[in-house]
């Protein structure tokens, strides 16, 4: 058998030129400025403040709103003259939300971010009798911990379930989840309910030699664009390779993380 010869690549003349970006029109990105700081602001503004906040003055800042106005992007109101989002932009906005998948975009996230925490990360959402683990990628150091998709994750001993604990707006349907586990009455305990008042302080809940010695996780929540819980992610790993500060590598990582699939879901996070 002959060997398959390597092709020679031919120098045919001047490489093409770079690609440049698309290119757009000025005028609409400046005024997008404008929808962005309504956005941003999360209220109706005077046309000063509005102006301010766009970076441009009140009398540049007019004939957008005009503009706006007519497409239903901006509504003023009548008495007070102050400008908001109209009601092509919440249509917008409700078509957006619904468009998007909450689990497909934290599951794109899940191994970049095992390899920058270094531990194996997951991502959660609520069943219909509690947390269910639904996506773990392994980071580079195994850990032999029994993770995989469709576990239930406890309200109690895990850092999954006490992000679920402490956020999920319904107390009766916790309530009921750690039943379940055989916890029932545990959110009046008051232990158990100055923990969960840390976690919603932090947007952080550790575990550390809870579960499993030698085992400690880190968790975060997610939240949509109605600022309802949507999904909990998780790094788990070794306790003495996991740091639990809340202002740890690990933990920023995660942080990060959790407030940009909260911003891609429409939430107004920090």
């Amino acid at each position: 058998m002959h060997p398959i010869p390597h092709p020679i690549e031919a120098d045919t003349g001047p490489h093409p030129k770079t690609a440049r970006p698309s290119r757009g029109i000025q005028s609409v990105e400046v005024g997008g400025q404008l929808l962005k700081a309504l956005a941003h602001s999360g209220r109706r503004m005077a046309l000063k403040d509005l102006a301010r906040a766009a970076g441009m003055t009140p009398a540049k800042a007019h004939p957008y709103l005009v503009s706006f106005g007519k497409l239903g992007l901006i509504v003023q109101e009548p008495v007070s003259g102050h400008y908001g989002l109209g009601p092509l932009a919440m249509q917008l906005g409700l078509i957006s939300l619904q468009l998007v998948d909450p689990v497909a975009l934290a599951v794109a996230e899940l191994p970049a971010l095992a390899q920058q925490t270094g531990c194996t990360v997951s991502a959660a959402v609520w069943g219909s009798q509690g947390p269910v683990i639904v996506r773990v990628e392994h980071g580079p150091m195994p850990v032999y911990v029994a993770m995989r998709h469709g576990i239930p994750a406890s309200l109690r001993h895990t850092g999954t379930g006490k992000i679920f604990a402490a956020f999920h707006p319904s107390r009766a349907a916790v309530q009921a989840a750690l039943a379940q586990e055989g916890l029932a009455g545990a959110l009046d305990d008051p232990g158990f309910a100055a923990e969960l008042d840390t976690i919603r302080a932090q947007g952080l809940s550790r575990v550390q030699n809870e579960l499993l010695p030698g085992i400690s996780a880190l968790a975060v929540p997610v939240f949509d664009g109605f600022g309802a819980l949507a999904l909990a992610i998780a790094a788990i790993g070794p306790s003495q390779m996991l740091d639990l500060g809340p202002h740890s590598p690990q933990a920023r990582a995660l942080s990060a993380a959790a407030q940009g699939l909260s911003r891609r879901l429409g939430s107004r996070v920090a």
